[in-house]
């Protein structure tokens, strides 16, 4: 069963929150990232993207930059812009975008279950990525990210969310730059914060990384490397859980830099061996079901439909990425593996078609697909299954702020 702990959050004051609170340090380059904290100095990007007080030419990866990330939280805490919690709360975090809501509990999820697969994952991490996070975390001794996780909604655990909701002032209530509502309420009664233990622990047998792999196994792999010297906060790690009846995710789009040689025609006469193939002129395309999907090639849009036996019907064979992957990807453009091929990029569902088409248009890029989402069903079921996705085929919006609520592990 799943393991929960209350913590004391590292937070800002109240009439700051909407300054400090920032979007993941992995969604913004470090030119938008800049450009985001221009005349707001408590912005929390200042620590997690703390190349933006450096020289422009400085390696994001430098050890000057995890030092400054520690020098810019540290002033934030002298400067009363931060400060920690009394004692250890859950914490519930709504998010409200385009009329739409989710409400999580924010807490600490537990590093052995993460290691004994009680917390599923679906996706592989890149040792890059996962050094980049252990550094940052063993420089300034705190999670800054939070691990977005689901779980299989239990009905006892939505009630007491409710009614707290209802019957408490929140802590924390802004509107953000891109329109999304963030309400945070504080659960600081003794008596309810053990009834949530004991509701995860006895109603929730596992639950599942819906955005955040990275973060999490750098936070295990952060207290494998402190040892002895790992306090009991190194034990747990920054997370949200989700009922997942509340999320949607969003698909994740392709684009490819050139046709592998290919000339037009012989591009498209390929795609017509897999895939049923319509051209809709400048209507963009947003596929309509599963196995359904739009491309952008050659100053128009298309639709493509997968023929059958282009897919097989286990959970990784049935999904569209995987469809594209080794249809199209694979077979026709050469690449072969998309987590490391430079001629590959991804767009998040959030950017909208638009992206896709402008830069094929710039000639940025030959080619771009856009895709059906993935289901939430069909996460879980591939994580259930022990097995992972190809890189990069979950988008969640809205996305968690930084800074509202960190975790300090020493």
């Amino acid at each position: 069963m799943s393991k929960i702990s209350p913590f004391k959050a590292l937070r800002p004051a109240a009439e700051l929150a909407a300054r400090v609170a920032s979007k993941p340090y992995d969604v913004l380059n470090s030119k938008e990232a800049k450009s985001a904290v221009e005349n707001n100095p408590y912005s929390f990007l200042h620590v997690t993207k703390s190349e933006i007080d450096l020289h422009e030419d400085t390696d994001v990866h430098s050890v000057e930059v995890y030092q400054k990330a520690k020098q810019n939280l540290d002033a934030l805490l002298q400067r009363n812009v931060l400060f920690k919690e009394s004692k250890p709360c859950y914490y519930i975090y709504e998010l409200v975008m385009q009329g739409k809501s989710q409400t999580g509990i924010v807490c600490l999820s537990s590093v052995d279950d993460y290691e004994n697969d009680i917390i599923k994952k679906h996706e592989y991490t890149r040792p890059e990525k996962e050094l980049d996070r252990i550094t940052h975390i063993g420089t300034t001794g705190a999670q800054t990210g939070n691990v977005f996780i689901a779980y299989q909604n239990v009905q006892a655990i939505d009630i007491l969310v409710e009614t707290w909701k209802k019957d408490h002032n929140p802590v924390y209530h802004f509107i953000a730059d891109d329109a999304v509502t963030h309400t945070i309420w504080i659960v600081n009664s003794d008596e309810t914060v053990q009834h949530i233990t004991s509701l995860f622990e006895e109603e929730v047998p596992y639950t599942y990384i819906a955005d955040g792999h990275h973060r999490a196994a750098s936070a295990a792999k952060v207290r494998a490397a402190l040892g002895k010297k790992a306090t009991a906060d190194a034990n747990g790690f920054l997370t949200t859980l989700f009922p997942a009846n509340q999320l949607k995710i969003m698909e994740y789009n392709r684009m490819v830099k050139d046709l592998n040689g290919l000339d037009n025609e012989t591009f498209l006469q390929k795609l017509t061996i897999q895939f049923e193939v319509e051209a809709v002129g400048n209507n963009a395309v947003a596929p309509a079901g599963i196995h359904h999907f739009g491309m952008y090639f050659n100053g128009a849009w298309y639709k493509l439909m997968a023929k059958p036996g282009t897919y097989t019907h286990d959970p990784i064979g049935i999904l569209d990425v995987t469809i594209l992957q080794n249809n199209v990807l694979d077979t026709i453009l050469g690449i072969k593996d998309p987590r490391t091929d430079t001629r590959i990029d991804f767009v998040g569902g959030i950017r909208g078609l638009n992206e896709l088409k402008n830069r094929v248009e710039i000639n940025e890029m030959a080619v771009a697909f856009s895709l059906y989402p993935v289901s939430i069903q069909q996460l879980f079921d591939i994580a259930d299954s022990g097995k992972v996705m190809p890189p990069k085929s979950t988008w969640f919006e809205p996305k968690l702020r930084d800074g509202l609520l960190t975790h300090l592990i020493f």
